[in-house]
């Protein structure tokens, strides 16, 4: 028993400490509580909750603190669409406009039926590493990769991929534009919902060659310049491109495509 002793005593010391330490540490805590601004639980409460970094925060917590600091923008949250944006405006006491609806469009058809292969590709499934090694598996050097790093980063399940290429479900994109970043070849593109009216290529080789790579492929020929009523679509680089805000979405520069890379998103099928 006598041996014991000295060994009790050290336990009760110890949870006399804890004990001690414990009523410390919940003092310190109400006493140097800092207040936070109930406004930032109701911004947070107002966004999507989704924490694709899509304002430029690192997450929906670091966007609802800012916006109460005064630091960022109340219509920035986008997968939050008009209702998060008059919600935070009324939480604020300011007036915000939604931003116009945007969505992220895959500016490619190249499936596998429509693109040459260059080789057989059999190491990390990963677009950026493919394209790495000699530009990659496919004879298009400028079309999807394949591997789906954008669905990986997609926060909504927008994407998915068909044929070898990645496919952007309109209804279930936010606009967010996190895949946009982890394209290696910058093929997706945030554009206005109501831009119907896409140039589905960025391949920039020279006609006959873009014409071997990809079945519709972008050849340069010019001929949506010329039949373009408000001059809206150039080609530049060997690839066309529209002005969006110039552009009426009249269509007529489609049919005047030898290639069919010019569609009306909503009508291509």
């Amino acid at each position: 028993m006598a041996q014991l002793l000295p060994i009790l005593f050290a336990i009760a010391a110890l949870g006399g400490l804890g004990i001690l330490f414990g009523l410390a540490l919940g003092f310190a805590d109400k006493k140097f509580a800092v207040e936070v601004d109930a406004r930032v639980k109701a911004v947070r409460a107002a966004v999507s909750g989704a924490n694709c970094g899509a304002c430029g925060y690192a997450g929906c917590d670091a966007y609802a603190e800012a916006v109460v600091r005064g630091e960022a923008r109340a219509n920035a949250c986008t997968p939050g669409g008009a209702a998060a944006v008059k919600e935070i405006a009324r939480i604020m006491g300011v007036s915000a406009e939604a931003q116009e609806p945007m969505v992220a469009r895959v500016r490619c058809q190249g499936t596998c039926e429509r693109v040459a292969a260059r080789y057989d590709y059999s190491g990390v499934p990963s677009c950026r590493a493919a394209s790495g090694i000699a530009g990659g598996p496919n004879a298009c050097e400028f079309g999807c990769v394949g591997f789906g790093e954008c669905l990986s980063v997609c926060a909504f399940g927008a994407i998915s991929m068909v044929d070898g290429i990645a496919v952007i479900n309109d209804e279930a994109c936010t606009g967010c534009g996190m895949c946009v970043g982890v394209c290696p070849r910058n093929i997706i593109q945030m554009l206005p919902r109501d831009q119907t009216v896409v140039v589905m290529c960025r391949n920039e080789a020279i006609g006959r060659i873009a014409r071997l790579q990809c079945k519709t492929a972008c050849v340069g020929c010019k001929r949506c310049e010329k039949t373009c009523p408000t001059e809206s679509i150039k080609v530049v680089n060997g690839v066309a491109l529209i002005d969006e805000s110039t552009c009426t979405r009249c269509g007529a520069c489609i049919p005047s495509c030898p290639m069919h890379c010019i569609v009306n998103f909503y009508e291509r099928d």
